[in-house]
């Protein structure tokens, strides 16, 4: 398994905290896109105009770790403090991540199943018989 990192779910303040987070930890974001920068995907609802300036995803590295983060949308609805963040795993392989969602999901509710994604990934994300919230991620890009 190659890392796991903290994933903080926002209510639209997303970019506002992430550039706070920059100011005291340094660095640079990797990438940081809007909702309204996804494509449009089959089976997928279109961006609101309301949701279309919240962040889809940042991220920030700080040491080992990166603070990763994104605002919730009309189909996630708002957030409450306790399913405000996901522990996310980047796996070794696709069989890694397979195993890793298919065990950690079980008894739980999986809401995204694994699949290859507009970003280069093979990607999902479930909440486990526990209540807490994963996303399992395998960068094909950086493995071709």
């Amino acid at each position: 398994m190659a890392q796991v990192n903290p994933y903080l779910i926002f209510n639209g303040n997303c970019e506002e905290a992430f550039l706070f987070y920059q100011s005291v930890f340094g660095g640079s974001f990797p990438y940081m896109g809007k909702y309204s920068e996804m494509p449009k995907m089959d089976g997928c609802p279109e961006v609101s105009p309301a949701d279309a300036n919240r962040i889809m995803h940042v991220s920030l590295p700080i040491g080992n770790t990166i603070l990763m983060g994104g605002d919730s949308n009309a189909a996630s609805g708002d957030v409450t403090f306790g399913n405000n963040f996901h522990v996310s795993i980047n796996t070794d392989s696709k069989e890694e991540a397979d195993r890793i969602f298919n065990g950690l999901s079980a008894g739980g509710e999986p809401f995204m199943p694994m699949n290859k994604t507009f970003w280069g990934a093979y990607f999902g994300m479930f909440k486990d018989k526990f209540g807490i919230h994963w996303m399992v991620n395998f960068d094909e890009t950086e493995k071709a």
